[in-house]
């Protein structure tokens, strides 16, 4: 039997409108008792003094290139890199080499995780068969070998008959479908957003209604056969206005946005810097506005990082070649933190439920909770010290960031998964 009690925190719990000072009791990996002065012999105690305490974070959209690009990030790199940033559990993204569209791939992720990661990794199968949009995955097979959802990743699925079979199949065994919205005719070969500052760089710009097509017609189908669909990575606020009919009209939608999207615009893109090259593009300072003020409506669901590694050769080229992708898990909490809740958007409980409640409802996982009997997994940050985000620090493979030297608030402190203490940082 282990056990640790973490003392004096201040535990902020949305699940259970908790926010106070409080101390918790962990027994072999689950939360035993919440309360003020616990007096109980543990052994190990965290002095969380000033300190938030928190249920650990989720994240929906993570790429971890295993199996097929271990030069670009590992299950093990981007494990570490989810305990820095504060995550617990993250869903990993199908788009490997061989795609994940079999039970094969899903189990072969599940058991490489169980051995390498530090935290808790949820294979996502894919919709179609190598992501080709021509033929469905056996999402059942998926489904039973461990996926906690379904999704082409990167990709629409083009053909709108094939998507509404995919949806009514995951009604069938209780997995969401996530969705990128693009129509890649609309997209074409764009880079940056369409607009001002596309033009100025002398680039190929990617319009709004390349995504808001897409989210019109994936929730139309969503709505027909009363299926669960997650859209991945809203980031106009044209999606927004859609996505908020969708659900005025009882659709089961849900949607997330990035810590880029809603802190960065176009204008904020440096010359040519292909660190701030990203799929959809950053957007016009009217679609952020309109980001933040969705989630502080409760229109966008949740937070998710789409944490993309990209080795450093596939960025440190012309921005038209460079590859898409900014990686996000070690920065995720503190650029969210000092943008949204320093801003005043949201509250810290608002973020926290962004970042844990939501996405394990939307999962339909016991998690994203601090209740007693629930399994151990917490994050520790300090709220008040500002500090700078540095890219060569970072223990991902990657260094695609768009943050080098930003300064935030929010530095994650410890993180425990499954009552281990996997990360802590050395202060």
């Amino acid at each position: 039997m282990s056990t640790l009690i973490i003392k004096n925190g201040v535990v902020s719990d949305p699940a259970n409108n908790i926010d106070d000072v409080m101390d918790i009791f962990i027994e072999d990996g689950i939360i035993k008792k919440v309360d003020k002065n616990i007096t109980v012999a543990a052994d190990e105690t965290i002095d969380a003094s000033g300190k938030a305490v928190m249920p650990g974070f989720i994240d929906l959209n993570v790429h971890l290139r295993e199996p097929g690009y271990e030069k670009k990030e590992t299950i093990a790199t981007g494990s570490l890199a989810a305990a820095k940033g504060g995550y617990t559990t993250i869903c990993a993204m199908p788009d490997t080499d061989p795609v994940c569209d079999n039970e094969i791939v899903v189990t072969y992720i599940g058991v490489k995780a169980q051995k390498e990661s530090v935290v808790n990794v949820l294979p996502i199968g894919s919709v179609t068969k190598g992501h080709r949009g021509e033929e469905l995955a056996d999402i059942g097979r998926m489904s039973k070998a461990g996926a906690c959802a379904i999704s082409d990743a990167g990709y629409s699925v083009k053909n709108a008959g094939l998507m509404k079979t995919a949806l009514k199949y995951s009604k069938m065994f209780g997995l969401p479908v996530f969705t990128h919205c693009e129509d890649k005719d609309l997209s074409g070969k764009g880079s940056v957003n369409a607009g001002d500052s596309a033009s100025l760089l002398g680039l190929k710009g990617i319009s709004n209604d390349s995504e808001e097509i897409m989210v019109a017609r994936d929730t139309i189908l969503a709505g027909s056969c009363g299926a669960s669909l997650h859209l991945s990575t809203i980031s106009a606020e044209g999606s927004v206005i859609l996505i908020k009919h969708a659900k005025e009209r009882g659709f089961k939608i849900t949607c997330e946005v990035t810590p880029h999207h809603i802190s960065l615009s176009d204008e904020d893109v440096p010359a040519y810097d292909a660190n701030f090259k990203t799929n959809p593009p950053l957007r016009s300072k009217k679609d952020v506005e309109a980001l933040k003020n969705a989630l502080k409506d409760g229109v966008i669901d949740c937070i998710a990082t789409n944490h993309s590694p990209v080795h450093v050769d596939q960025k440190n080229c012309e921005f038209e070649k460079a590859e898409y992708g900014v990686i996000g898990l070690e920065t995720a909490f503190g650029v969210c933190y000092t943008e949204l809740v320093k801003k005043n958007y949201l509250t810290k409980n608002m973020l926290i439920e962004k970042m844990s409640l939501n996405p394990a409802k939307i999962l339909n996982i016991d998690k994203g909770t601090l209740s007693v009997g629930a399994v151990a997994d917490i994050t520790i940050a300090d709220l008040d010290n500002e500090y700078t985000i540095e890219a060569d620090d970072m223990v991902s493979k990657a260094k695609n960031t768009p943050f080098d030297g930003k300064k935030v608030y929010g530095r994650i402190d410890c993180t425990i998964v499954n009552g281990k203490v996997v990360y802590r940082r050395l202060l």
